[in-house]
């Protein structure tokens, strides 16, 4: 998801869950790879303004059951296709959420999650509104500071501050998407958010999600793949479709 970031500003110019979080859910520990699951674990994707107008009955045919669409960046960009893609999505039957990418560098993460819930990053117990997500990985804009020139204290304050003002103005606490290897690189490893938030784990070429980063025991969602028969990123859900629209809920 980074690379399309780039590309994207470019032209512009410019994930188990947590135990609590999982047991409200239902969700199971963490399972085999693609290869081996079954049918019960449903598949979704997560798209942004690069995959611009989707076909969403006919990925819902393919068998998307839901998505994650971006909706912000910082607080200086929208992704101009949101409401298509959001509300594309809602009406093809996919349950569906909103995620922002974080830029710890530009400015505070109250003042991001503002931004990300008035354009988009709301949230209401409908059934079909996944909880408001965070995507919090490698700069993809300076190399040389994967971490946004923000140390690792500093990170976990920017992220609880994120998570704060989300659960503040939607009632939810955000998933948090990130990769193992980002998390304690960048944060040390934190625990901070294991028993509050729920996991997106990024983990790509592999059959298993692999060890979970800052004490989490279960992923909720898992990003297997950049590339595949949906549009944008692959995912599997841990746990049935009934699991999954229990999480919408928030019950």
């Amino acid at each position: 998801m980074a690379r399309e970031r780039t590309r994207l500003r470019r032209r512009a110019g410019v994930l188990v869950a947590a135990t609590a979080a999982l047991a409200l859910a239902g969700a199971t520990p963490a399972a085999a790879g693609p290869a081996a699951l079954t049918a019960a674990k449903p598949h979704g994707h997560d798209v942004s303004s690069h995959q611009k107008h989707v076909d969403w009955p006919a990925t819902r045919s393919k068998g998307a059951r839901f998505v994650y669409v971006k909706a912000t960046e910082s607080t200086d960009y929208r992704n101009p296709y949101f409401s298509q893609q959001y509300n594309g999505a809602r009406k093809a039957g996919l349950v569906r959420g909103a995620y922002h990418f974080a830029r710890p560098d530009t400015s505070s993460g109250a003042r991001q999650a503002a931004y990300f819930v008035r354009h988009g990053g709301g949230w209401r117990a409908d059934g079909w509104t996944l909880p408001p997500a965070l995507d919090i990985e490698y700069n993809p804009y300076d190399k040389k500071h994967k971490c946004y020139g923000v140390g690792k204290k500093r990170m976990v304050r920017w992220i609880r501050s994120f998570s704060d003002e989300v659960r503040r103005r939607t009632g939810r606490r955000p998933v948090i998407y990130t990769t193992a290897q980002w998390w304690k690189l960048c944060t040390g490893n934190s625990r901070a958010f294991s028993s509050s938030n729920p996991l997106w784990i990024a983990r790509h070429g592999a059959e298993r999600p692999g060890k979970l980063p800052g004490g989490w025991r279960y992923w909720t969602i898992w990003q297997y793949g950049g590339e595949g028969r949906l549009p944008g990123d692959q995912n599997l859900f841990n746990g049935p479709t009934s699991r999954l629209r229990t999480l919408a809920r928030g019950r």
